[in-house]
Order: C-alpha cells, then structure tokens, then sequence
C-alpha cells in the first residue's frame, strides 16, 4: 500500500469518527423537541364549520377530541362547543351529584385522577335533582315522578316519562323516554313512545311495566336524565308538550345537550347564549337540528340557560348566561376509566 493510500484511510477513518461524535453530540446536547401528537383522525363526521380547537387537547389521549363552531345559525351569532368521545376507549362518562348546589368547574376540579371535561346535567332546584343520575347501576337521583299542572282550574298530578342518555354495561349508548316504576328509585322502565301527557287535558295514568304499551327495563348502567327528547331513532322527535317540559323552548337561550352516532361516539354539546359580544343561542328546534346535522341519531336536551357549562381540560369555554357561574346538581365527567 503507497503513501497516498494510508493519508486516504486515515482521512476516511478521521472523518467516520468525527461524524459519529457529531451525531453523539447532537444526541445528547441538542435533543429534538418533543412533537405533541394530537388524534389527528376525526371521531366524527362535521361540517367545516367545526374546528378542532387543539389548544384545549393537550395531553389528550386517542379517542376524545373537542371542537368549537362560530358560523351563524339562522342569521343569529354562535358559540358552540362539542367534546367527542369513544366510550369504547380507555374512558367513562361519569354522572356524579352534589349534596348541595355546585359548579360545574368545582364537579371538575373535585373529580380524582385523570379527566378531561365536564358539562352540567339535568334540572334541578335548590339542592334537589329533578332528573335521573346513574352510575354503574346505581341510581342517585330519579327523574321527576310527578308535577302539578293546571287541569279545569285545578291544580292536578301528572306523571310524565322524561328523556334520558345511557350507556349499557359494554358502553353502548341509548337515549329513552323513562320512569322510575314503584316507590322510591323504583326500577326505571324505558318506552318506545311517550306518555301523551298535554297541557289543559287529563293527565295520563300512572306509568308502570305495561302502560305506555311496550314498556320495558331499561338496560343502561350510567345514565343521565334531561328533557325533552330531541332526536330518537335517527329522527327530530322533540317531545317537550308529552314530557311537560317549558324552558323557553322556542326562544335563543343557551343549551347543553347529550348525543351519540351511529357508530356510537358520544357527544356533548354546550351553546352559548345571551351574550352580546358571542353567541345569542338557540331555539330547541335549532339545537335539535344541529345535533341531527353533527350526525346524532339520538339526543336528548340537558338543562340549558345560565345552567349551560362546559370545562375542558380545566378551561371554561362558552360563558356563562348568567355572567357567572351557576351551581347546579348533576353533572357529566368524561374521565380516565
């Protein structure tokens, strides 16, 4: 081997080394910044007027993601934000109630271990729960079993089937019209119709295991009462008038509702209302219509008003109608199973 051919190995020697330390270096001393990645593929099918809003998923895992909308509906300004998620995945939604009235930021804040969001539940009054609360089978609060209405000029029971979400033991979820048959909790029985409760006519009997025709018990583990039903079997079906139900229903306030697809990704929705620099709200049948457009195959309302709340990864989103937050009874925690 000449002269020249041992100056070319020590060169190509030399150089492999000082390419490897470089890389060594870079290694050690100039780390590559972590790339936060963020389920890139959508839960659901949305129009382009949803947009993920990706500054409140940090550390989110696969199969929840949150997404906020500003296009007008009906010529009126919104604010809406939905949080979509596989009950399928490594997650639970978890009805809790308070002893007394709370915020939905304290229900968040106050919930052990991992979570990601929480929204307001049903109706309620001071320190009451007017609508059904269940978890893993046990029901902490029922819907409301009767109410008085005027009837003849007389004031006069009537015992209404409300709406409610649930999920079975496997994470499947329905939406019901339901009643809690016997005393107490009772068992909660769902029907495929309604009781055909109306203003200023008879009430209807005493729902129980054969009246309204085709009454059944209800499977669902975890559940959370509202009213009315807003889209049942793939259909607009709002049932306010039959479930006795007057909430401004056809003016623009805010609204919180609860729905699924049909490949079963639940949804949570919450609609910023009477406010004048953000959203104006909506009526129900514009709620109802805009679940049905997210793809919702069946939704039921929550309380809405200065009730309407949404925390997500421990950021208020919509503002509160009220300008404050409102206590309420019941809540919806989407969280870490």
């Amino acid at each position: 081997m000449n002269i020249k051919s041992n100056f070319a190995l020590i060169f190509i020697a030399a150089a492999t080394l000082v390419s490897a330390c470089g890389k060594s270096d870079q290694g050690k001393y100039h780390p590559e910044k972590p790339v936060i990645v963020i389920d890139s593929t959508p839960l659901i099918n949305l129009s382009s007027s949803w947009k993920k809003a990706v500054y409140l998923m940090n550390d989110f895992p696969n199969g929840i993601q949150v997404y906020v909308n500003r296009s007008p509906i009906n010529t009126k300004p919104v604010v809406a934000y939905c949080v979509v998620f596989d009950p399928k995945a490594n997650l639970e939604l978890k009805p809790v109630l308070a002893t007394a009235n709370k915020k939905v930021t304290d229900f968040y804040n106050e919930e052990a271990g991992a979570k990601y969001a929480c929204i307001n539940g049903g109706f309620f009054g001071t320190n009451a729960s007017y609508s059904l609360s269940m978890y893993k089978g046990v029901v902490d609060a029922i819907n409301i079993k009767s109410l008085s209405r005027p009837y003849n000029s007389v004031s006069t029971p009537y015992y209404p089937t409300r709406a409610a979400f649930g999920l079975s033991e496997s994470g499947v979820p329905d939406v019901a019209w339901v009643y809690h048959v016997g005393a107490g909790n009772g068992v909660v029985y769902t029907y495929p119709s309604p009781a055909l409760n109306l203003l200023n006519s008879a009430p209807m009997a005493v729902p129980s295991a054969t009246y309204p025709i085709g009454g059944s018990v209800w499977s669902a583990k975890t559940a959370i009462g509202g009213s009315p039903m807003l889209i049942k079997n793939n259909t607009i079906n709002i049932t306010d008038d039959e479930e006795l139900i007057v909430i401004d229903n056809a003016s623009s306030r805010a609204r919180s509702a609860i729905g699924y697809t049909n490949d079963n990704k639940i949804v949570l929705l919450a609609v910023e209302g009477n406010n004048t620099a953000g959203g104006a709200g909506l009526s129900l049948a514009e709620l109802a219509q805009l679940m049905k457009d997210m793809g919702c195959v069946g939704a039921v309302n929550l309380d809405g008003g200065g009730s309407t709340t949404l925390t997500v990864n421990g950021k208020q989103t919509v503002k509160p109608s009220d300008g404050t937050e409102r206590g309420v009874m019941t809540a919806l925690i989407i969280k870490e199973k």
